[in-house]
C-alpha cells in the first residue's frame, strides 16, 4: 500500500477541526491557570490523567475496541506515558503556580524545536537539514528574548518555572520520538492514547496520595472542579479524539500546524477569563519561536517563492 502524501490539502472542515482543537489544547492553560489555585501539581495531574483514562477506556468499549495485552506492550505504555504525561504534565502544572498561563503554552510551543534535535540524535530518517538547524537557532532566540535578561540578574521563582516549563517540552520531544513504535508495533492511535494514560494514572494516583493526601486538603471551590473536569474529558479525551481524527484525514504534517495555534488560543483564554496579560518580550519572544517553527516545518519559503514567482511578469527576449 503506497504511503500517503505529508502534505496533503486542507479542506474548510479540516482547518475548523484544526482550530477547534486548538482552542481544546489552549483551554488546557486555562483550566490549570484556574485549579492550581487551589490544588497541588500532582493531584492535578493525577485526576487529569486517571478521569481521561476512564474516558477513554469507555470510548474504546464503546467503539468495540479493546486495549492490546502483553508485557512488550504495557512496557512500551508505561514509558510513553512517562514522557508523555507524568514528566510534562507535571511540570507544566508546578511552573503555571508561578507564571501566566500566556507564557507557560509559548514556552511549551518550544517542543518541535527540542524534537528536531532529539529526532537528529536518535533515529536515522528525521536528520536536521540546514533550514531545521536554522530555525531550532531562531526558536531558542526567542525563548531567551522571553524569559530576558533579568534571568543573569536577579534569580526569581519564575526562572525556575519557565525552566521547568522548557523541560516539559523537551520530554514530549522524546516522547514524541518514543511513540513512533507504536505504529511498527500496530497499535492503533486511540488504544495508544487510552493505554498510555492508563499506565500513567497508576504512577501518579498512588504519588498524589503519598505526596499530597487529597484527603487532608480543603474542599476545592466549584470552579475548581469543573476545571479539573474539563482539563480531563475537554483538553485530554476528546482532544486525543479530535487529533487522531484530523491525523487521519490531513496528515501529521498538517497535523502539526496546530503547535502554531496553541499560544494564540492559551493567550486569548487567559486575557479574557484570568486577567493576564504578556509584556512586550513575550511577544517578541513567541514571534520569534513561530518565525523558528515555520522554518522547521519548511512550507512558508517555498510558498512566499511561489506567489512571488507566480506575480512577477514574465519578461520577454531581447529580439
Amino acid at each position: 500500500m503506497p504511503s500517503a502524501s505529508i502534505h496533503k490539502t486542507m479542506t474548510a472542515s479540516d482547518w475548523g477541526l484544526l482550530i477547534i482543537l486548538s482552542v481544546l489544547w489552549g483551554g488546557s492553560f486555562l483550566f490549570i491557570g484556574i485549579a492550581v489555585k487551589e490544588l497541588p501539581p500532582l493531584t492535578i495531574v493525577a485526576s487529569r490523567i486517571a478521569l481521561a483514562a476512564a474516558a477513554l477506556y469507555l470510548i474504546l468499549r464503546v467503539t468495540g475496541a479493546s486495549l492490546p495485552q502483553g508485557r512488550q506492550v504495557w512496557a512500551a505504555f508505561l514509558g510513553m506515558g512517562i514522557l508523555n504525561n507524568v514528566i510534562p504534565m507535571s511540570l507544566i502544572v508546578w511552573g503555571q503556580g508561578h507564571i501566566t498561563s500566556g507564557s507557560a503554552s509559548i514556552l511549551n510551543a518550544t517542543t518541535p524545536l527540542f524534537t528536531v534535535l532529539v529526532a537528529h540524535v536518535l533515529t536515522v530518517d528525521e536528520r536536521l537539514t540546514r533550514q531545521r538547524f536554522i530555525g531550532v537557532i531562531v526558536g531558542f532566540a526567542g525563548v531567551a528574548v522571553m524569559i530576558g535578561a533579568a534571568a543573569f540578574q536577579a534569580w526569581n521563582v519564575s526562572i525556575p518555572a519557565q525552566l521547568a516549563v522548557l523541560a516539559a517540552a523537551l520530554s514530549y520531544a522524546f516522547a514524541g520520538v518514543f511513540g513512533r513504535r507504536f505504529r511498527a508495533m500496530g497499535i492503533a492511535p486511540l488504544a495508544t492514547a487510552a493505554g498510555q494514560v492508563t499506565a500513567s494514572s497508576a504512577i501518579l494516583l498512588p504519588l498524589s496520595f503519598i505526596i499530597d493526601r487529597p484527603w487532608s486538603l480543603p474542599a476545592p471551590s466549584g470552579g475548581a472542579v469543573l476545571s479539573l473536569v474539563g482539563l480531563a474529558l475537554v483538553s485530554t479525551a476528546l482532544a486525543y479524539i479530535l487529533f487522531f481524527r484530523l491525523l487521519a484525514r490531513a496528515g501529521a504534517t498538517n497535523a502539526g500546524l496546530v503547535t502554531f495555534l496553541i499560544p494564540v488560543s492559551a493567550v486569548l483564554l487567559g486575557t479574557m477569563f484570568l486577567g493576564e496579560t504578556l509584556e512586550v518580550r513575550h511577544m517578541a519572544g513567541m514571534a520569534l519561536i513561530s518565525a523558528g517553527l515555520l522554518l522547521i516545518d519548511g512550507r512558508l519559503i517555498p510558498a512566499v517563492a511561489g506567489a512571488i514567482s507566480a506575480r512577477r511578469p514574465a519578461t520577454r527576449g531581447n529580439g
